[in-house]
């Protein structure tokens, strides 16, 4: 999953990419609101972490456009500003969630993972076959066996099962799995899609290949 990270305080910024980048997650950052603005036009992000006081554009003009344009990402705003007025503001824009700093690295990756489980569709775990997902651990498991998987391999499983049964191209893995900064070849995506296709054998679904296509997981031939 690819995450925005909108924060023009690079302290800050560079501790939030960390925090959710060890966790598995496709982090970029921009400093304004005018390349936040340009980042959410293009990119197909999963969720925005938002400051406030950004300059050339500030958060609720971001939020706001991104809204007029029928952005339906989660927004997530991090903002030192705590008065009731300016969280009313927020959430009547159109953010998911607002949250306060200082904070704690463990609730923001909370609410990060609870914004991007309502973006898809609210359940804690999916099961197809055997095989489960817990979307909140992001872990897999086939009858309740942890399946021992990189992240890498688990951002593989994590984007096909929300397309399930729909092709998935070696284009879009990579834009959900890596940041800009990442120089990645499609030979990449095709050696953890073999790593995982060998370790959910057996759990009732398989990752197919549709030649020059993309990728599909879907359930096994019986």
């Amino acid at each position: 999953m690819r995450i925005l990270i909108a924060e023009d305080d690079s302290s800050i910024a560079e501790a939030l990419q960390f925090a959710l980048t060890l966790v598995g997650y496709a982090v970029d950052s921009v400093g304004d609101g005018a390349a936040a603005d340009e980042a959410l036009k293009n990119q197909g992000f999963g969720l925005c972490i938002l400051d406030l006081g950004l300059p050339k554009l500030d958060g609720f003009e971001v939020l706001r456009r991104l809204r007029r344009r029928s952005g339906a990402i989660p927004v997530l705003i991090l903002s030192a500003r705590e008065k009731a007025e300016d969280k009313v503001m927020g959430l009547d824009l159109g953010a998911d969630d607002y949250l306060a700093k200082p904070f704690s690295v463990n609730e923001l990756q909370a609410r990060v993972r609870a914004l991007l489980r309502r973006g898809q569709g609210g359940a804690p775990v999916v099961s197809y076959g055997d095989l489960s997902f817990d979307t909140v651990g992001r872990t897999a498991s086939l009858n309740g066996r942890t399946l021992p998987l990189s992240l890498h391999e688990t951002g593989v499983l994590e984007v096909l099962l929300q397309r399930f049964g729909r092709v998935v191209s070696k284009d879009q893995l990579v834009e959900q799995l890596y940041n800009y900064d990442h120089d990645v070849n499609h030979n990449t995506i095709e050696v953890y899609v073999h790593r995982l296709r060998k370790k959910i054998a057996g759990t009732g679904v398989a990752v197919r290949t549709l030649y020059g296509r993309g990728y599909m997981i879907d359930y096994a031939a019986q």
